[in-house]
């Protein structure tokens, strides 16, 4: 292999066709080093002292240390106009003709520039409402979702980077049962992750066993009985008509039927989102980027990266394997500054989308490679001791992030919307430790929040195949498709990061003595780690839990419920069936059957 960095062929592919500057036949990145050089030298524009952060921003790239959004890496320094953020929520859809298709053009030119988009469809009034102003009758949100899948897809016809879009209703909306049911059909929405907003009221309700109303603003839909309600689009709570009542545990039960059947809808706890969110006094949300780990407001914008645990191990495999916390948190603090600058030196889809991102300057900050690298501990997923040298690494990384943060205030001045009581009295802001929370008292902060466990699908395949996100390992090897420049797929055969350094250590053809795959864990484990590094998350965690296709759907109907129960801030599951294939069984129109199971994307459409 021509480069060094690489060891492993699909890695160099990965960077090569997606991540490499070249302009028509002139290459510019000669080697992934190049790249790193190419990506420190544009973010470091934004400081005073270039010279020393293009230095530090080079030394945690180096060696794939830490990986900056897949934007970052394929954008930063090249002369194309083009943004550096990956995934945006979109506006509030306004109740009209006009608004729908104002939205659809700005969804159009997101996507066009590679930014994958999140929706909220409650706004949309319900199907059989009648629309006075032209005397017709509304087709309801799940058909105006049908024009947005057509969209994405002529997009994407039109050779634009692949991005991906989440669209997400509310529990009560009266179309909630079409919306659950709408990927059962393997043709419909298929450029679409669904998700339904969970109330907590809902939660109660299902648990009670309590009807449960299915409502809309009575200004749109008329007369009789009523309920006031919050609702996207208001500012103030308003009268809301209820269309019927249905038994919240059948409605819960047609969500995990469906999700059993087709990996969807998952569940976001939008009450919890939002009382855990550290600017909860100045925005609600109602929408999550398409994989779900960053709920966002209007125009909200992710700006992510990840720091890859498998480079901060010492003598792997070894009885003396050990996890060197001091450097996790030194690489976290420099990449604070790294996706700060991202937010200055980036370009916009929309100017609205520039607000938001300079208005909060929200930064994600998570880890990759963690499974991989509880294998190199000898640790096994899913064991107590893995699940607490998972919360004590982003433990680690939290709080890092936030002195840095406070650090950079110092320098630069805190966000704009920053508010010190309000946002002291945030809820995820109180159980920081105190000697943060007094140097936000003292200094403020630069960016409202700062740490989201990315699905990372891409990245880490460029990082050598290190095990992704939060993610256990798929399999020890297997065969990957792969798309090439010309249209074309080539076949790779790819081998766990960690388990190709265990066979290099000279362990020939075995496998690393506490290795387990994604499909012989239990859901609990799953939930597990994701519930054990929630609490230093302040914003949300991709995580798919995986199910054997024969799982008995008695014990499946209760894992969204557990998430629930277990503090989290949503939940999708995967389970291999007739609708989206088995986990990397192949690729069907540019989307990975299985590894998109429901809010993670694939290497075609570039999360990531």
């Amino acid at each position: 292999m021509d480069d060094a960095h690489f060891t492993a062929p699909i890695a160099r592919h990965i960077w090569d066709v997606k991540y490499r500057y070249r302009e028509a036949a002139e290459v510019y990145d000669a080697t992934i080093a190049d790249t790193w050089r190419r990506i420190s030298h544009a973010l470091a524009a934004a400081d005073s002292d270039k010279e020393l952060w293009q230095g530090r921003f080079y030394d945690i790239l180096q060696d794939f240390k830490f990986l900056p959004g897949g934007r970052i890496q394929a954008g930063a320094g090249i002369s194309h106009k083009v943004t550096l953020f990956n995934c945006f929520v979109m506006g509030a859809i306004a109740d009209s003709m006009d608004g729908i298709f104002d939205a659809l053009k700005e969804g159009a030119l997101t996507l066009q520039q590679g930014g994958g988009v999140g929706y909220d469809f409650s706004t949309l009034r319900p199907r059989g409402v009648q629309a006075y102003g032209v005397g017709s009758v509304a087709s309801g949100p799940v058909s105006f979702m049908r024009i947005w899948d057509s969209m994405c897809a002529t997009i994407l016809s039109t050779g634009a980077r692949r991005g991906a879009m989440m669209g997400t209703l509310r529990c009560d909306h009266p179309d909630i049962e079409e919306f659950i049911s709408a990927k059962l059909d393997p043709n419909q929405l298929r450029h679409f992750n669904i998700s339904v907003l969970a109330s907590d009221d809902f939660m109660t309700a299902v648990r009670n066993d309590a009807d449960w109303p299915l409502l809309f603003p009575a200004d749109v839909c008329g007369g009789g009985e009523v309920l006031l309600r919050s609702w996207p689009g208001y500012a103030e709570p308003v009268p809301c008509k209820i269309h019927k009542r249905v038994s919240a545990r059948g409605l819960w039960e047609k969500i995990m039927r469906a999700t059993y059947a087709c990996a969807e809808p998952g569940v976001l706890f939008i009450d919890r989102i939002n009382r855990l969110n550290n600017l909860y006094y100045c925005e609600r949300i109602s929408a999550t980027n398409p994989c779900a780990e960053v709920p966002l407001p209007p125009y909200g914008a992710c700006n992510l990266g990840s720091i890859n645990l498998t480079q901060f191990i010492r003598e792997p495999f070894t009885g003396q394997a050990r996890l060197d916390l001091e450097a996790v948190g030194e690489t976290a603090r420099v990449a604070v500054r790294l996706l700060d600058n991202v937010i200055d030196v980036s370009l916009f889809p929309l100017p609205s989308q520039a607000a938001q991102a300079q208005g909060s300057r929200r930064i994600g900050l998570g880890f990759t490679g963690l499974a991989d690298a509880l294998l190199m501990l000898n640790s096994r997923y899913g064991s107590d001791e893995s699940l607490e040298i998972a919360q004590t690494v982003m433990q680690t990384i939290c709080h890092a992030a936030y002195r840095a943060s406070i650090e950079i205030a110092r320098e630069k001045g805190s966000f704009p919307l920053f508010d010190k009581e309000k946002y002291l009295a945030g809820e995820f802001v109180r159980t920081l430790p105190a000697e943060i929370r007094n140097g936000i008292a003292q200094y403020g902060i630069r960016n409202s929040h700062l740490t989201a466990i990315a699905p990372t699908g891409t990245i880490s395949l460029l990082a050598n195949n290190i095990s992704s996100g939060l993610e256990p390992v798929f399999d020890s090897e297997f065969t990957r498709r792969v798309l090439e420049p010309d249209g074309c797929y080539a076949q790779y055969q790819v081998v766990d990061y960690a388990v190709a350094r265990w066979r290099a250590a000279g362990n020939a053809d075995s496998l690393p003595p506490s290795f387990v795959d994604a499909r012989h864990l239990s859901p609990a484990a799953h939930l597990a780690m994701q519930a054990a590094i929630q609490p230093y998350v302040d914003q949300a965690i991709s995580k798919t839990i995986n199910v054997p296709e024969n799982f008995e759907f008695a014990a499946f109907r209760d894992l969204y419920q557990l998430a629930y129960d277990q503090g989290l801030k949503g939940c999708t599951t995967f389970r291999p069936n007739p609708v989206t294939g088995e986990v990397l069984r192949g690729i069907e129109e540019g989307i990975e059957e299985g590894l998109v199971a429901s809010h993670c994307c694939s290497v075609e459409r570039d999360a990531d």
